[in-house]
């Protein structure tokens, strides 16, 4: 009996031995903190790296393994990334250990844009903003296309890590026998469980997200075919939108359930969502201020512009007006409606029943009939314009709907600053498409009846917002 205990004994510590090196190399969890409220909206985590985020250094070895499957040089700056001089991941990465190191996205990645006053130029960064060059669609789809190739196996990716990192043994094996594999198994199984639909709809673009991922990866929704494709809008100084509508749609009244929807979005679950951290970014985007035109305004004419602003705009787009920050029926605003028929009711009463029993539950989305009527401040940066991102400047929103280009170019940063919008002469950018389901460019024919010396005007007088 005494031989048979010891035997028990020394297999009960080594399991619990071995089980504590499995929970310290795979599942321990050390938060990432950043003092700073402006880093840790560009690099805290808000919950992704648990249940989406990809190992550290397989992340760091896969732009190179696979530059042929990226839409031009640069690793992920080809996927309109913004990479601060210096800093280890872009702008909207984050980087948090759970058992190794994993990489995730936050709120940042889809909130920064960045600004050339030429293409010789350094880009200015602007955080809060809607991206205006990354590619939300790009970046997964780069993933799923590495994951299908038969260079993702333990031999390829090991040896480009090896040549840049000297790894210490016990991660070479957990990387060789368990990380990559397990790796590009879970890649292929979000592929097949939620994005399967993705296929068959119109892709997204720089600048752009859709609303299909979240109904069938959150809410576990059937496809039902629409189109959800919308543009990313700017979250900075929320406090001024404090009673309007959020989303394009104007799906919610609540910022905070918006900003942890987004989370949500993002990657993040019910039991990996970083509520602390999602609140203090709300509480820096309570007060943080758009960017003024950075490239000189005529006050002049500007002046002579405020006057047209105020007759033709203000109700909608001002504060205090009558509808600002409120829903325009469809019938009314004209716009594309594919985005606002693919969000139901249905939808709407899943999403609010999803986090029963948790304390920070969502109780106010809803379905509408129409699109927001949005504050403009920082108008000047928030090109291409409407809910889709169908028109490329603020010239072309004061044309007639069929005087619009069909086809442009997205996904540029360098500014133009006559027609406000941008100047996309670079390579790599993205073919938009006005007649494709989702994409139209028709409706909001406010203004256009004015002549060119009004239009002008008023352009230069919306650079001072």
């Amino acid at each position: 009996m005494g031989r048979l205990r010891t035997i028990l004994i020394v297999g009960l510590i080594l399991t619990a031995v071995a089980g504590f090196f499995v929970w310290y190399k795979l599942f321990r969890r050390v938060p990432t903190v950043y003092a700073d409220p402006v880093e840790h909206f560009k690099y805290g985590s808000i919950g992704v790296e648990v249940p989406a985020g990809i190992p550290y250094w397989i992340w760091v070895v896969l732009p190179r393994i696979f530059a042929d499957k990226l839409p031009g040089p640069g690793g992920y700056v080809a996927l309109g990334a913004t990479w601060e001089m210096g800093q280890e991941l872009p702008i909207g990465f984050t980087k948090e250990k759970v058992g190794i190191d994993r990489v995730g996205v936050n709120c940042a990645a889809c909130h920064t844009a960045t600004v050339r006053g030429a293409a010789n130029e350094g880009p200015r960064i602007y955080l809060a903003a809607a991206a205006n060059r990354f590619q939300p669609q790009g970046y997964v789809r780069f993933l799923f296309d590495c994951a299908h190739d038969s260079r993702f196996n333990s031999a390829t990716i090991m040896k480009a890590i090896l040549d840049i990192y000297d790894m210490p043994l016990i991660d070479r094996v957990l990387y060789r026998f368990v990380v990559i594999p397990v790796t590009r198994s879970q890649i292929l199984q979000n592929e097949k469980e939620n994005y399967y639909w993705m296929g068959e709809r119109p892709a997204w673009g720089p600048g752009r997200t859709d609303m299909n991922p979240f109904q069938r990866q959150v809410l576990r929704l059937p496809d039902d075919h629409t189109v959800g494709t919308t543009d990313i809008m700017p979250i900075w100084h929320e406090r001024a939108r404090e009673g309007m509508l959020h989303h394009s749609d104007g799906l919610s009244p609540s910022l905070v359930e918006s900003v942890r929807g987004a989370a949500l979005a993002a990657g993040a679950t019910k039991s990996s969502i970083q509520i602390a951290s999602l609140d203090r970014v709300q509480a820096w985007l309570m007060d943080v201020q758009p960017p003024q035109y950075p490239f000189g305004i005529n006050q002049t004419l500007a002046s002579q512009g405020e006057p047209i602003y105020k007759r033709l705009c203000a109700d909608c787009h001002a504060a205090g007006g009558s509808r600002t920050g409120k829903v325009i029926p469809l019938a009314e605003i004209g716009t594309d409606p594919r985005r606002n028929r693919h969000w139901s009711q249905r939808s709407a009463e899943a999403f609010n029943h999803f986090a029963d029993g948790y304390p920070w539950g969502f109780h106010q989305f809803r379905a509408s009939d129409g699109y927001l009527s949005p504050l403009l401040d920082g108008i000047w940066l928030r090109a291409p314009f409407l809910h889709n991102g169908s028109v490329p400047s603020l010239w072309e929103i004061l044309q007639p709907a069929a005087s619009r280009s069909k086809i442009f170019q997205r996904g540029c940063d360098t500014y133009d600053r006559t027609n406000l919008g941008f100047l996309c002469t670079e390579q790599g950018t993205f073919r938009y498409d006005t007649s494709i389901p989702g994409n139209g460019n028709g409706g909001h024919e406010y203004g256009t009846a004015l002549i060119d010396s009004e239009k002008q005007a008023l352009l230069e007088y919306l650079k001072t917002f």
